[in-house]
């Protein structure tokens, strides 16, 4: 790669992190752009000042006609969107830093997402089944209920799971603090009764008996005193689903898809259950609406004041069978 262009991938790269773009955004675009640069060079063009209009709808069209090294088909539409992604985003920077007067990047755009809908949602039986799986007599069992009680009750990432600290959770008013999501945005959750309920018994009679010497807060720590993993989590979620007999893998993933299905099935608003999974457009959770193929009526009914029963009651507390004490591994 041409040594102009390598610099101006450094100081990129020094931009991203400072504007707080997760390590995976990283990686996807410096590598994304170091084979547009390739491109570039292979066309003769060693200066980003020389590139114009006509040079990336070019470089689309190869987009367009480019094959996977492993596969030989066609590259996918997430493949093609974060490259030219990457490229928008570069051609920004260097127009905000004034390293070139026009943007032709302006030309491009990301191809359109076919609309997909979610390939499983969970039934709310089939919820119930997997959040009596984990054995509330032992400390693990209350972490792994906990764990998957904050997923059902917030829908929030795998990413953003992992990244809680003990300081995000506010018991007294019922919310969780995300930081960092998708985007680098934080965001507050509210965090349901039940989650709450479970994620304080952890709390008070697990955590202390995990944690190691130099605890820095990680809300979820493993058998051996060390912060969870994704892997570790992601797994814990897949077993339950397994030992509950839901016949296809259940991943953190499909607790999120199914926390914005319950909620639009049950009349929450659109809008409001797409602050709560962090989306940054609005038409990423509108395909909820279909996948939940919402009663208007039932969803009234449920919703609005004037129609709830005045005599519901709440649900009990939670049971803990398991009291503080020697945690074993």
């Amino acid at each position: 790669m041409d040594s102009s262009f390598a610099e101006g991938l450094k100081e990129f790269a020094q931009f991203m992190d400072v504007k707080g773009y997760s390590a995976p955004t990283q990686q996807a675009y410096a590598g994304n752009l170091v084979k547009f640069f390739e491109w570039l060079d292979g066309k003769g063009i060693r200066d980003v000042r020389r590139v114009v209009k006509d040079t990336l709808q070019a470089y689309m069209l190869h987009l367009a006609e480019a094959k996977t090294a492993r596969t030989g088909q066609p590259l996918g539409w997430s493949s093609v969107g974060v490259r030219v992604r990457a490229v928008k985003r570069f051609f920004e920077w260097l127009e905000a830093t004034q390293k070139v007067l026009v943007n032709p990047a302006e030309v491009i755009h990301e191809p359109r997402r076919r609309s997909r809908l979610p390939k499983m949602i969970l039934t709310r039986d089939e919820v119930e089944k997997m959040l009596e799986i984990p054995n509330l007599a032992t400390p693990g069992g209350i972490r792994s209920r906990a764990i998957l009680e904050v997923f059902y009750s917030t829908g929030i990432r795998l990413g953003e799971m992992t990244a809680l600290q003990v300081q995000d959770v506010n018991f007294e008013e019922g919310l969780l603090r995300v930081n960092e999501g998708k985007g680098a945005k934080d965001r507050v959750v509210p965090l349901g009764k039940q989650a709450a309920a479970f994620v304080k018994a952890y709390l008070s009679d697990v955590r202390p008996g995990l944690i190691r010497q130099g605890d820095k807060g990680c809300l979820w720590i493993s058998n051996y005193g060390t912060p969870m993993s994704k892997v570790l989590i992601g797994l814990l979620v897949s077993n339950a689903g397994k030992k509950a007999g839901i016949g296809k893998a259940v991943s953190p993933h499909t607790m999120r898809h199914t926390f914005a299905t319950h909620m639009v099935q049950n009349g929450a608003d659109v809008m409001l259950v797409s602050q709560l999974l962090g989306h940054s457009v609005l038409s990423a959770t509108q395909i909820y609406v279909r996948v939940a193929a919402v009663d208007v009526k039932r969803a009234h009914e449920a919703s609005h004041p004037r129609e709830r029963d005045p005599m519901e009651k709440e649900e009990t507390e939670p049971v803990i069978l398991w009291k503080r004490g020697v945690v074993h591994d």
